[in-house]
């Protein structure tokens, strides 16, 4: 069973939120993950691909840093096989490029601008967050 964790959730939802507004009010950009990534993959403007570099390497980076400050490494198990993971990781990927977004961007940044594409988007992939736990809880008993 996942355990509850309600202040350092928040606290971490504080912190993606404040990085959104942050990166929306110094940089004009939207905090989408998977928009950042992909594009690495443009090299013509030198300053704009350098955030995105920044941005990755403090996504990569913020586990060292938490070693760092508190001696330990962030909690981190995953109760299931390699190519399960893979398998997702795909899976998400061809969501992300059909959804013209990945959850970060439509869940924090495009609700907060009330974009109708962004709204829709989160409400489709957290009803089937819903239906996929409870699926996997209750029906297979996984």
């Amino acid at each position: 069973m996942t355990p509850f964790t309600p202040f350092t959730s928040f606290a971490g939802g504080m912190l993606i939120g404040l990085a959104a507004v942050l990166l929306m009010a110094l940089h004009g950009r939207i905090l989408g993950a998977t928009g950042i990534l992909s594009g690495l993959m443009r090299t013509g403007d030198r300053r704009d691909w350098s955030l995105r570099v920044a941005l990755l390497s403090g996504m990569v980076l913020a586990p060292g840093l938490i070693l760092a400050v508190s001696g330990t490494w962030p909690a981190l198990e995953v109760p299931v096989p390699l190519a399960a993971i893979i398998t997702g990781g795909l899976l998400v990927g061809i969501g992300v490029s059909y959804g013209g977004g990945c959850t970060s961007g439509h869940g924090v940044c495009g609700n907060a601008r009330l974009s109708r594409r962004s709204i829709t988007a989160t409400l489709s992939f957290m009803i089937t967050a819903f239906a996929t736990v409870y699926m996997t809880r209750h029906l297979i008993g996984a």
